[in-house]
C-alpha cells in the first residue's frame, strides 16, 4: 500500500498525498503505461535500474553483434505479466546496461517506458531481461524510486481509531477502541478464579485463570488461559495491579497472538482497548476514518 508522510487523506486508490516523499510497500500493483498491463511489481532497493521481463528480441533493421552498437536503433519485445497477459511493443534503444548477479554479468537493452501506478507513471529508464523464471516480472529499482519514494518493508495497515477486533479464544468480536496511548491492550474481564491461586499476584504467574468476557452486544463467553506476567496500570483513578494473559487478537483473519490485561470494564463504553504492543510494527492509527 503507497502512504505519504505527513497528515494524509485516504483515497480509493492506494495513494495518499501530503508531504514530498511516499511511503511504498515491498511489492505493489503497478502499470507499464506503453503495454496497458498491470505487474504485480517488485520494489527492490538493491537494484540500480528497474527492469521488465522481455522476450522475442527484434532490432528493426539487423542486430550488429556488438550491443552498443544498437544504441538509437528500434528494439521490438514483447512482455507478459504475471497473469500471462502479452504484450508486442517497439521503443527506441537509449543505452545498454551492464549487470552484476550471482550469475555472473549480463549486459541488457535500456528502453524509456512510463511505468507507475495506473493514471500516475512516468518516464523512466528500463532494462530489458527474460525474468520467465522469476516471480515478479517488473522489478522497480532506485532511478524510479530516488526522491520520491521510502520504502517500508514492514507493510503496516492503516487502522482507525475505532475497529472491529477479534479475540479467536472468546468466540467474539469486540468493536474496539485503538489507544495510541495506553502500552498495553485490555480487555474486559469478570469472575477471575485461578487454579490453586494464592492473595500475592505474583505468586500467580505460570497459573491458569478462568474469567468472562463480554462484547458490547452482550455476548458472552468463559475463557481459560495462563497468567504470564502482571502490570501495574496508572490513571487518573490511581493504580491497580492486573493479570496479564496471552491472547489470539486482531482484524478478522490477521490475528496474532498478544499479551492483554485483564480488567472489569463494564463500566466504560468499550470492551476491548488496543494498545501499542498489539500496534507496534504493523499499523498506523489514522483518526479520521
Amino acid at each position: 500500500m503507497l502512504r505519504k508522510i505527513g497528515f494524509c487523506m485516504l483515497l480509493a486508490s492506494s495513494t495518499c498525498w501530503a508531504g514530498d516523499k511516499a511511503i511504498i510497500g515491498s511489492s505493489e500493483l503497478m502499470s507499464v503505461e506503453q503495454t496497458g498491463l498491470s505487474y504485480e511489481a517488485r520494489i527492490d532497493t538493491g537494484a540500480v535500474n528497474t527492469s521488465l521481463h522481455a522476450f522475442d528480441l527484434e532490432i528493426e533493421g539487423g542486430s550488429e553483434k556488438n550491443m552498443k552498437d544498437n544504441v538509437g536503433k528500434t528494439l521490438f519485445f514483447t512482455t507478459e505479466n504475471e497473469d500471462g497477459e502479452q504484450k508486442r511493443l517497439k521503443a527506441k534503444i537509449v543505452k545498454t546496461s551492464t549487470v552484476s548477479n550471482s550469475q555472473g554479468r549480463e549486459t541488457r537493452y535500456m528502453v524509456d517506458l512510463n511505468v507507475g501506478f495506473q493514471g500516475k507513471e512516468r518516464k523512466v529508464r528500463v532494462n530489458l531481461r527474460d525474468r520467465n523464471h522469476m516471480d515478479y516480472k517488473l522489478l522497480i529499482g532506485r532511478n524510479w524510486l530516488k526522491g520520491k519514494y521510502i520504502v517500508d518493508v514492514s507493510e503496516k495497515k492503516v487502522i482507525g481509531p475505532v475497529a472491529p477486533i477479534n479475540i479467536l479464544e472468546s468466540g467474539l468480536t469486540f468493536e474496539t477502541r485503538i489507544d495510541t496511548g495506553a502500552v498495553e491492550n485490555s480487555l474486559h474481564a469478570v469472575d477471575l478464579k485461578v487454579e490453586n491461586g494464592e492473595p500475592d499476584m505474583e505468586k500467580n504467574i505460570g497459573k491458569r485463570l478462568s474469567f468472562t468476557t463480554e462484547n458490547e452486544k452482550g455476548e458472552s463467553h468463559r475463557v481459560n488461559a495462563m497468567i504470564v506476567e502482571t502490570s501495574l496500570i496508572r490513571n487518573a483513578q490511581g493504580s491497580e495491579i492486573r493479570y496479564m494473559v496471552e491472547l489470539t487478537v486482531g482484524q478478522p483473519g490477521q490475528e496474532y497472538k498478544v499479551k492483554v490485561n485483564l480488567k472489569d470494564r463494564s463500566k466504560m463504553s468499550y470492551k476491548l482497548l488496543i494498545g501499542r504492543n498489539w500496534l507496534q510494527g504493523h499499523y498506523m492509527v489514522d483518526v479520521s476514518l
